[in-house]
């Protein structure tokens, strides 16, 4: 069983930890839509810089 040498700090754990707070996603906005979206990723309509890239479904 692992057991350690000596007592860490409450100090000595914060900065072990200071880099594990999360980070929210980078949204951008559609110029065209204004469809909030993942950088660099496809829009849900199918919009990516400004251009349709994905067809529209057509359920007519």
């Amino acid at each position: 069983m692992a057991v350690q040498k000596s007592k860490v700090s409450r100090s000595r754990r914060g900065q072990r930890r200071s880099h594990d707070a999360l980070t929210s996603k980078a949204l951008s906005q559609d110029p065209i839509t204004g469809e909030m979206h993942l950088r660099h990723h496809v829009t849900p309509g199918g919009y990516f810089k400004g251009r349709q890239i994905v067809g529209a479904n057509d359920e007519d």
